[in-house]
This record gives C-alpha cells, sequence and structure tokens, in this order.
C-alpha cells in the first residue's frame, strides 16, 4: 500500500472516530433505477454502473475498528419495488473460502455477506439477511426491546451467489413487500449497516462502519440510507393453500393391541396482505400447524418444571416481534391446533399495533409454581386473543401494553401490563413491566394432577411424600375466580471493560399468563451482578470476561427458596472457540414434607450445593465443529428429598462430510447419585443426517433415542420402572421454492421400551405429505 492510500485511510479512521457509535457516522444514497436486472451474480447490467458504491473498510471483531484485512464492494441501488445489492467478495487466499450447500437459516460458520435494516429508523427493530457464496439464504430479526434475535422469521426474497478467481460475489434482491415502512415519506431515511463474516482462525466481521463498544444499544449504532424515492410494496398480497395428508397408526404395546389406523387429508390456506407499507394481515383457515422439523431432544429426568419448546410456525413468526416484551406474556405454542388466525400488525409515526385471534380443538396452559410445573389440559375448544401498543416517542424510550385472552367454558385467563424501556444514557438501560391477571378454572381442573386418587377427598394428614395431594392440585384447586400481579424492574450499565446489572421481580401467588411461558409463581427474586472484559492483542484469546452474580428467592410469605453466588469466566478466540467455566454456591429448598400444605418454611429441607460447570465449542478445522458441556457437584435428588451427586456429560459434533452432507450428533449423559447408590443413568442420543440435493431440495434423516435405568430399592415415596427407552425417528424429503411453497414427503415412527416389555416396541407410524404454494398477487 503507497503512503499516499495509507494517508488517506489514516485520515479516514480519525474523522470516523469522534462519531463511532452515531448514526452520523456512515450514511448512503441510494439512487432509483428502474431497471430489472437478472440475478445470476453476475453484475453486468447497465443499472450496477449507476449504483451507488461503498465499502467495507472495518473490521469491528475481533478487531476494535481496525483495518478490514480483506476488500469487500458493495453497490446499491433501488427500483420502485425492490432493493438490489451487489458484493464483491476479495480473498488473498481463494481455496480457504468457507462456503457449503445447506438449508435456509444454517448456513452460520460458512463466508457471508450481509444486510442489516431499520425501515423506521428508530432502533426497535432490525431485518437481518445474510448469504453464503452459494447464494444460501439465512434471514433473521433483531429486537433492541428485548436484546434478541430470532431467526424462526423467513421472507420470501432473492440471491444468487458465485466463486470467482479472487473470492466470490453475491447479488441480492430485496422486495419491498418484506418490509413495513411509512410510504407516505416522498424520501426513505433508513437504518443500515452491511456487513461480511470472514471465518478463518477467528470470525472477523466487517462493516460499513465503526461499533463503539462503549455503547450497550446496538440498533442506534445503525448508520443511514436515504433515497427509495417513489418506493411502493406494490399489491403485496400472498395467498398461499396447502393440502396436507397423513395416514398415522398407533397400538397399545403393552396390552398386545391391534394397530388403530387413521387418515387425514386438510385442506387449508393462508393469506398475507400488506394493506399498507406498514399495516399487514395474516389469516389463516384450517392450518396445517404440525411439526416438520421434530424439536430437539430433552431429558425430563430429575426436574420438576415444564420443558419449554420455542415456536416454529410460519403464521405466528410473521411480525412476531410486534407483541415482544420482557416477560414471556406470550407463547403461541400454547394455541396448538387451531382451525382459523388473523393477525393485525401496524406501525404508523411512533406508534405499534398488533392483535392477535385463534381459537384451539383444546385448552391447555401450563400451571405454574415456586417448586413445580406442569402442563394442564382441558378437552374444550378455547378462544385467544392477544393485543399489544406501544409508543416510541425517541430511540432512547419507549412504552408500551399488552393484553392476553384464553377463554373457554368454565375457564378464562385475561392479563394485562404494562412495560417501559428507558436509556437515560449510551451506558445505562431501564427495563419495567407490570402485570395483573384474573382467572377461573374448572371445578374439578385439580383431579387431573392427582397421584392416582380422587384428590376431592381431603388428604391433609399425607405422610411425608406419600399423598396424591401436590402442589399442583394446591395452585389449581380454587373456587371462584382469582386474581394477582407480577412486576420487574432491571437496571443495566454497560461499558467497554465493564458491566453491572440488578434486577427484582415479584410473582403474586395467583397470578397466570396462560397464553405465556411464566412457570413459576408465589416467588419474588433479587439478583445483582456484574465483571469485567479484557481485550488481548496479538494473543490466543481477543476476549475475556469475568463475572459472576448474586441472588435470592423468596416466597410472597417471605420464606427463603433458594440463595446463589456464581463467578465465571469466559474466553473466545483462535479456532473460533468459546469456552467458559464457573463455579455455583447454593442453598435452595427441596420437594415439601406435606405436599398437602402450601408452606415452605417448617415443611421443606435447605439443602447446600456446590457445583462446577464447563462449556466450550470451537472449530478445529472448516468442516469440524466440536461442542462440550459438563456439570459436576451437588444437586438434589427430587423424587426422593435428599442430597445428591450430578455428573453430566453433553458432547456435540457437527461434521460437514462433503460441501452438501452435513451430520449433527450429541449425546447427553448423565447420573445421579445418592448416599446408598446410584438413583440413575440417562442417556439421550440425537443424531441429525441432512443432505442438501440442491440450493432448494434436501433429505434429512432424524433419530432422538432416551434410555434411562433406575435403581428402584433406592425410591422411597414410588416404584419406577428399572429401565425405560424410547426412540423417534424421521425420514424427510423437501423442496423448498421458497419458505412458503414447499413439498414435503415423509415418514417418522415411535418406539417404546419397559420393565413390562422387554425391547424397544413400535407404538407410533405416520407417513406424511404437504404441498403449499405462495401466490404473489
Amino acid at each position: 500500500m503507497n503512503n499516499l492510500a495509507c494517508g488517506l485511510m489514516l485520515s479516514s479512521f480519525l474523522s470516523f472516530a469522534a462519531l463511532a457509535g452515531s448514526s452520523q457516522q456512515f450514511h448512503l444514497d441510494i439512487p432509483t433505477i428502474n431497471e430489472d436486472i437478472v440475478l445470476d451474480g453476475d453484475f453486468n447490467e447497465a443499472a450496477w454502473q449507476q449504483a451507488t458504491e461503498v465499502m467495507l473498510n472495518y473490521e469491528t471483531s475481533p478487531g476494535e475498528n481496525t483495518a478490514a484485512p480483506v476488500s469487500t464492494k458493495v453497490k446499491v441501488y433501488a427500483s420502485n419495488t425492490s432493493l438490489y445489492f451487489a458484493f464483491t467478495a476479495q480473498d488473498p487466499n481463494p481455496d480457504n473460502i468457507r462456503v457449503n450447500l445447506r438449508d435456509r437459516d444454517k448456513s452460520w460458520g460458512d463466508d457471508m455477506v450481509g444486510i442489516k435494516l431499520d425501515t423506521f429508523n428508530n432502533a426497535r427493530l432490525a431485518y437481518q439477511f445474510f448469504i453464503n457464496p452459494y447464494g444460501v439464504q439465512s434471514d433473521s430479526i433483531e429486537n433492541e426491546l428485548t436484546g434478541q434475535e430470532s431467526d424462526a422469521w423467513d421472507g420470501i426474497w432473492y440471491s444468487e451467489g458465485k466463486l470467482t478467481a479472487n473470492g466470490f460475489q453475491v447479488e441480492v434482491q430485496l422486495p419491498l413487500r418484506l418490509f413495513n415502512f411509512d410510504g407516505t415519506n416522498p424520501i426513505q431515511t433508513w437504518g443500515i449497516e452491511l456487513i461480511r463474516f470472514y471465518p478463518r482462525n477467528e470470525t472477523h466481521r466487517l462493516s460499513t462502519h465503526q461499533i463503539d463498544r462503549n455503547v450497550s444499544c446496538q440498533l442506534c449504532q445503525l448508520g443511514t440510507a436515504s433515497g427509495l424515492a417513489g418506493a411502493t410494496q406494490g399489491k403485496d398480497l400472498q395467498l398461499t393453500p396447502s393440502i396436507v395428508a397423513n395416514q398415522s397408526q398407533q397400538r397399545d404395546v403393552g396390552q398386545s393391541q391391534p394397530w388403530n389406523d387413521e387418515n387425514n387429508v386438510d385442506i387449508g390456506v393462508d393469506l398475507r396482505w400488506g394493506i399498507t407499507p406498514t399495516t399487514l394481515l395474516n389469516a389463516t383457515l384450517n392450518p396445517d400447524f404440525s411439526q416438520v422439523e421434530a424439536d430437539a431432544g430433552q431429558l425430563d429426568v430429575n426436574n420438576t418444571f415444564a420443558l419449554f419448546f420455542p415456536e416454529k410456525r410460519a403464521f405466528f413468526l410473521d411480525n412476531k416481534d410486534y407483541f415482544d416484551t420482557q416477560l414471556d406474556l406470550l407463547h403461541t405454542r400454547n394455541i396448538s391446533s387451531p382451525d382459523y388466525g388473523l393477525k393485525l400488525t401496524s406501525k404508523t409515526d411512533d406508534h405499534t399495533f398488533a392483535i392477535l385471534a385463534a381459537n384451539d380443538v383444546q385448552s391447555q396452559f401450563l400451571v405454574p409454581g415456586n417448586l413445580s410445573s406442569d402442563i394442564a389440559v382441558i378437552d374444550e375448544p378455547s378462544h385467544n386473543v392477544a393485543a399489544r401498543y406501544r409508543f416510541d416517542p425517541s430511540k432512547q424510550f419507549s412504552v408500551g401494553g399488552l393484553v392476553t385472552l384464553k377463554q373457554a367454558n368454565e375457564y378464562h385467563n385475561y392479563v394485562a401490563s404494562a412495560d417501559i424501556k428507558y436509556q437515560p444514557t449510551k451506558q445505562d438501560t431501564l427495563t419495567a413491566q407490570y402485570a395483573h391477571s384474573q382467572t377461573a378454572y374448572p371445578d374439578a381442573l385439580f383431579n387431573q394432577f392427582c397421584g392416582g386418587d380422587n384428590c376431592s377427598q381431603s388428604q391433609l394428614d399425607c405422610d411425608r411424600g406419600d399423598c396424591a395431594i401436590n402442589e399442583r392440585v394446591l395452585r389449581t384447586r380454587k373456587d371462584g375466580e382469582f386474581s394477582d400481579a407480577m412486576y420487574s424492574i432491571t437496571y443495566k450499565h454497560e461499558r467497554r471493560n465493564w458491566y453491572a446489572n440488578t434486577q427484582y421481580q415479584s410473582i403474586g401467588r395467583d397470578f397466570r399468563a396462560d397464553l405465556g411461558f411464566i412457570d413459576k409463581v408465589d416467588v419474588s427474586k433479587f439478583v445483582a451482578g456484574g465483571g469485567y472484559i479484557w481485550y488481548p492483542e496479538n494473543n490466543f484469546f481477543s476476549k475475556i470476561t469475568f463475572g459472576g452474580d448474586w441472588d435470592i428467592s423468596h416466597s410472597q410469605d417471605n420464606e427463603r427458596l433458594e440463595q446463589e453466588t456464581e463467578m465465571l469466566v469466559e474466553f473466545e478466540g483462535g479456532l473460533q472457540s468459546y469456552i467458559a467455566s464457573g463455579i455455583v454456591q447454593r442453598e435452595r429448598v427441596g420437594r415439601r414434607h406435606n405436599p398437602s400444605i402450601i408452606n415452605i418454611d417448617g415443611n421443606t429441607t435447605m439443602f447446600e450445593e456446590t457445583l462446577g460447570w464447563f462449556y466450550t465449542n470451537f472449530t478445529p478445522i472448516g468442516s469440524l465443529k466440536l461442542e462440550l458441556d459438563v456439570n459436576y457437584g451437588d444437586d438434589i435428588d427430587f423424587a426422593n428429598d435428599r442430597p445428591a451427586t450430578i455428573t453430566m456429560f453433553n458432547p456435540g459434533v457437527e461434521w460437514k462430510l462433503t460441501e452438501s452432507l452435513v451430520l449433527d450428533i450429541s449425546h447427553r449423559y448423565q447420573v445421579l447419585d445418592v448416599d446408598d447408590g446410584r438413583l440413575f443413568t440417562a442417556n439421550l442420543s440425537d443424531v441429525r443426517l441432512n443432505w442438501q440435493l440442491t440450493l432448494n431440495s434436501f433429505i434429512r434423516l432424524s433419530s432422538v433415542y432416551t434410555r434411562i435405568e433406575r435403581d428402584p430399592d433406592l425410591y422411597r415415596y414410588q416404584r419406577p420402572d428399572s429401565l425405560y427407552q424410547d426412540m423417534g425417528n424421521e425420514l424427510l424429503y423437501g423442496y423448498k421454492l421458497n419458505p412458503q411453497s414447499v413439498f414435503y414427503l415423509g415418514y417418522s415412527d415411535a418406539f417404546i421400551a419397559n420393565d413390562d416389555i422387554d425391547s424397544l416396541t413400535q407404538d407410533e407410524k405416520t407417513y406424511f405429505m404437504k404441498v403449499s404454494y405462495a401466490w404473489l398477487l
């Protein structure tokens, strides 16, 4: 590099240094050129000669706004209905480019280029689009309000990529119907960042502008893009009919019963209508809400709380972020099988509105407690409604409200909440939320949680642990309507080299959020923590964090449930590695001695625990990613209310056998030892093989196997099987023209074994097919 070029680059860095972390540091003007192009990864059309050109000059991680190690040039222009981007990514060693043929949202770890757009330029939500050199797409929504990113959102957009002698090129078309934006503005001004991920020994993140690590808000640091004169979404009308057919067979293997066959053919339709650029209507009739991809396996052993499974269904995911609050008051997997659904989302100036309504063939919800939780099901149809409003007068302040309703015969749950987020400085964030609920249960609901007996027979003189009544019975045995409240307040201070946070949360004993996932009630918790961060230079590790926190929890009667102190250290560096380890010292209560009364003091034992944990993932070579999670230390044997020792070992491997064939294996080994011996040994294996035939089609094989061995003689209050096994398998062929135009053909089955069934015996099998096509009208 000559002296003049070095001088110009130094001058550029100095001029931007004062603006780092501010939207003023980067701006581009997007010209409107009404010329169609062919997406092929080449940039031969005349329109590209008139496009705005920018460079990705900065490395923001692991380097701190240093000069980018490779050259990346981006050209940008707009038509009346689309945004176009052309990335030219140079590489001095093209043979080292990491690229694989993968399914959508599965190409992380590859070389990628990306686009981040905040269409209202208010630092609340940003659309993210990433593309690898083969054109494989990944997209997501970044939500500044919750601090989370969701890759469950899938838009219909277009990309092509190709390898070149000097690197790779990617061409992208983003139809404006993807976005919510203010169409009344003759000229649009959006927040923007253009990105490249360059994974070698470390994953280098390259950007059009600097990122200030002393600023806690990420979307506040986007640059701006102006233009899109005359931008319009067009009709923005999408109609997606679908046909789903399946044949399922089930049997009770314990009684050697014959197979019961069931055949179903369902026809449904989804509507997506951009009424205006800021208002979107989603509707669905007779939707197929089956899970095409099996949930990740989870061990439900020595666990007193219900397991969480994420939402994956497209209807609920579109503009899901409009409903988000700091508390998880809306978890749509509580709506299991609706016949219809309607959702309207809109943003006008500083105001955001969202409403969701759907029925359900049953009423499913969480019954929470302070020592346990479980799922309740009422075999009656329910009506489900959620409505959200948010006011954003500035990038620093937001206030909103959420209302949810779940109602069936002799049952209802209504929740109303208000929330705020305020950032008085670039380093400080205050969030707070208050919610109030009103609930009524059917008179006999509590009977489904009895230990085999009818709980309506009073059992207040239960012996220790030997009782049909439990916490779920006590939480659901209610006369008439009941109500309560919860609130949470959090304060965070985040700087480049240190952070501190504190939170207080209180949840009333009769608070319920049946459309959400609040699995604990009758509890108050205080947390305080912080840490220090180093950024070593010329070191294997580029980031080191040392931190910890202290928390204490009580019941609403001020009875102590838990007190915990944790210290941890984290390392990020070479081999794309992340290493974390910590030690936890806590005191917490076990199960109730007399489960027929809700008391904690005098009715539980306080156990002392010291637990160590270790986690790492790293990529020793480009085709192999390794993961390991280990726990060892004190635990509680909740089934028998006594101290125990846990050993948990959870390795995982992602092996890219070829650029189109990927094997994912994870195994969880967990044992619990008590004074008299080994209580149980649990193993869970999750194996998934994905063969990406083309950019649009794949074959996927998955198998999840669970094996739990117990010593029944060590159980005090029950006599479990000495051996339990189950296995679920799925073979799936898929063709995706886009996320909504799909063809699936598959087979799944399930096997079970226990003390009464000597070996794994098939008890379920299903053949299924789905065809849907998104008509863009």
